[in-house]
């Protein structure tokens, strides 16, 4: 039996606090497959054996207590926990990088890592906390994103429940897609910064050599 079957399997035999406690895990760190589980329960729930509300307010409930703790690392776990964690995405210099990209996106950086690019969303929590975006602030941010996230696969669930983890696949598929190309829009754009930047500096240096041609 696979970690997907254990999970199905959990959420069958417990039901509503399985679903809570696999997702808050997830949104914490832990590499789970929850997509499957949000459109399984929707299933669930087309079948009549879960109360939709219940569905929908477990998974808000336990993504956003996930990604608070993961925040609350990052804003006061001290710099030596904040060190070791670091080397999960990348070490010191991907921290730094990722600091500052959560100081520029702010609210919006919180609310698309929720839904959009979900791979993404702890990562986010940590740094948000590093860089000490405002917690009122990033729960708001936070509570809207996932409240789209989780509506969106179990009513997938709901409407699809007899394609269940064919569609679970083809929508990971996508998620991994989408943060491909936002990493490609994100380095042609940061690239292209770079490039006026040289070219200014270019510009400035021959304005101050006598003589030089513009």
């Amino acid at each position: 039996m696979n970690l997907n079957d254990q999970l199905l399997a959990a959420l069958v035999q417990y039901g509503l606090p399985a679903l809570f406690g696999v997702i808050l895990i997830a949104s914490a760190g832990a590499p789970l497959p929850v997509t499957l589980l949000l459109v399984a329960a929707g299933s669930f729930v087309a079948q009549g054996d879960l109360e939709l509300w219940w569905v929908l307010g477990m998974g808000v409930g336990g993504a956003v207590l996930g990604d608070q703790l993961g925040y609350a690392l990052g804003r006061w776990g001290g710099r030596r926990l904040v060190s070791r964690l670091s080397r999960w995405i990348g070490g010191e210099v991907r921290l730094r990088q990722a600091e500052a990209a959560a100081r520029r996106w702010g609210g919006a950086g919180i609310f698309l890592s929720r839904w959009l690019l979900t791979p993404l969303g702890p990562t986010i929590n940590l740094t948000s906390g590093i860089a000490g975006y405002p917690w009122p602030a990033f729960l708001l941010f936070d509570i809207a994103g996932e409240g789209v996230w989780v509506a969106i696969y179990v009513m997938v669930g709901v409407f699809f429940s007899d394609r269940v983890q064919a569609l679970s696949d083809l929508l990971g598929n996508l998620t991994w897609a989408l943060v491909g190309s936002g990493a490609v829009v994100a380095l042609g754009w940061m690239l292209a910064r770079q490039l006026r930047a040289a070219r200014a500096q270019l510009q400035a240096d021959r304005a101050e050599v006598p003589g030089a041609n513009p």
